[in-house]
């Protein structure tokens, strides 16, 4: 090995645990790794690999588009996509902050903005493709991300993996606009773990914290995290990530404190139907039933269901849990810290966020409809990611593990316990993923619903208009009727008919 050579493979090798306690504080900071330095790069490796990710950020994508069936993601305009940020768009041009369920959604909004200088025509495709193209950016994200905490290049594609093939996503949150503050809190949770090297990373972490803080409300409660970052860390250049937290909670809260003032935020239950008077109790009962049991998959867990009944069918999931992370805390001590974390805050996000929106939680829940799919995405993903976490440090710390650098990342070669720990959560995770790829939810939209329909009707109203405006007469649909009070009113000549 040449001197040159052996320079920058010293340059890559990643942080000891070791050195990375004594630099950080001990037990706080051992969440807070510094990622692994990259191996310099010549301007040929540098193209291929923007390219290559690129590329997988377009491959996430079209995966994504291809998991709703029946009437593609692109030929509908789903829920509030529609009715109110499109709708808004149109009506009050650049009128980004306005309060909808009692918080700001800034991305929805000007994403909905700049669609509506689109043909209304292109509007369901438009909305589709952000969607799917924001959530692959934040499987791309996730991977960079978690280098500190996961070594293993080939875990950290699963881990990006598992954004982009979360099993609840076809039942709600896919291909829309409206639902990529989900995939936001994913990136987000990483964001804050997050140490990166260069100035480029900070300034993407910090981005991604802006953007989620002041796209949905529930980000506030990634403040104990974060106290615990700026306790572990002192110095200021590595609270870029807090900077764009608190800079994206200062956009949310006028909004908030005005929707609460006025009676019409979710903290005083505006628009919201009730549940039952023990709203911490059926909160606890939606983890266990929502969360512990569709953790090892949607179908995979209805079939142990219709098997043994929900709450045996629980317990079992719990158990078979309960002993994997046993023996990852047993074994992988440097694993602890993050195993704890994560499990924690998707169990606190989940509590909090049902508590707050309680009639989801009594909501009858079928094979094709699950109320609140979108309140299990964060907890079930980062009880994934724990387990890859686990199985991490055990292929690195194996016996007979050797690493060798190629391309800049440091790859394991693991004996035969590590590996067959890497080869049993692969086939586990593909099972459930190839179970969950495709299938009907809330999400899946009515041929009735086609775009083309509603445009249509746009056109006719316009046509016929005597005063140059359309009126909308309710969310779900144009067309008048009798006794239904208008929703919005249009200039026709805002929209590109």
């Amino acid at each position: 090995m040449t001197q040159e050579t052996e320079h920058s493979a010293r340059a890559a090798e990643p942080v000891t645990e070791k050195a990375t306690a004594e630099g950080t504080h001990g037990v706080l900071g051992a969440l807070f790794p510094l990622a692994p330095a990259a191996a310099p790069r010549t301007w040929t490796r540098r193209g291929v690999a923007v390219a290559a990710q690129v590329a997988a950020v377009g491959i996430g994508a079209w995966v994504l588009l291809l998991r709703i069936p029946g009437l593609p993601s692109w030929d509908a305009v789903y829920a509030e996509d529609y009715w109110a940020f499109l709708i808004g768009a149109y009506q009050h041009p650049w009128k980004l902050f306005v309060p909808f369920g009692g918080y700001e959604q800034l991305l929805q909004r000007v994403v909905a903005q700049f669609v509506s200088y689109l043909p209304m025509g292109d509007a369901d495709v438009a909305f589709a493709a952000v969607g799917a193209l924001i959530a692959a950016g934040c499987a791309l994200f996730v991977f960079h991300a978690s280098s500190g905490h996961i070594r293993s290049v080939p875990l950290r594609a699963l881990l990006a993996a598992a954004v982009i093939l979360l099993s609840s996503a076809p039942m709600e949150i896919a291909d829309s606009t409206v639902a990529v503050s989900f995939y936001l809190l994913l990136a987000m949770f990483w964001a804050v773990l997050w140490r990166p090297r260069t100035p480029g990373g900070m300034a993407v972490a910090a981005v991604v914290a802006f953007v989620t803080a002041a796209s949905t409300v529930i980000v506030i409660l990634f403040l104990p995290l974060l106290a615990i970052r700026v306790i572990a860390l002192r110095r200021f250049r590595e609270h870029a990530v807090t900077a764009g937290w608190l800079a994206g909670c200062l956009v949310q809260l006028p909004i908030v404190i005005m929707s609460y003032s006025q009676g019409q935020s979710r903290l005083t239950g505006y628009g919201l139907p009730g549940g039952s008077n023990n709203k911490v109790g059926d909160s606890l009962t939606f983890y266990a039933h929502d969360v512990i049991l569709r953790a090892v998959g949607w179908h995979l867990s209805w079939r142990l269901e219709w098997r043994t009944g929900r709450d045996s069918a629980t317990v079992i999931v719990a158990v078979v849990l309960a002993a994997v992370f046993a023996v990852i805390m047993a074994t992988q001590r440097g694993a602890r810290p993050f195993v704890v974390t994560a499990l924690l805050t998707g169990f606190v996000f989940c509590v909090v966020s049902t508590i707050l929106t309680p009639w989801v939680t009594v909501s009858p829940v079928t094979i094709q409809r699950e109320s609140a799919a979108r309140y299990t995405a964060l907890p079930i993903f980062l009880i994934e990611a724990a387990v890859i976490v686990g199985v991490d440090y055990a292929l690195r710390n194996g016996r007979g593990v050797r690493e060798r650098l190629v391309l800049g990342h440091w790859y394991a070669r693991a004996g035969l316990r590590p590996s067959l720990a890497v080869l049993a959560l692969i086939v586990i995770l593909a099972t459930s993923w190839a179970a969950d790829f495709r299938y009907k939810g809330i999400r899946t939209v009515p041929y009735s619903g086609r775009w083309s329909v509603t445009v249509n009707l746009f056109r006719i109203g316009c046509v016929n208009s005597p005063f140059g405006q359309v009126i909308v007469y309710s969310p779900t649909g144009e067309s008048p009727q009798q006794g239904n009070p208008a929703f919005a009113t249009i200039p026709c000549a805002r929209m590109r008919l």
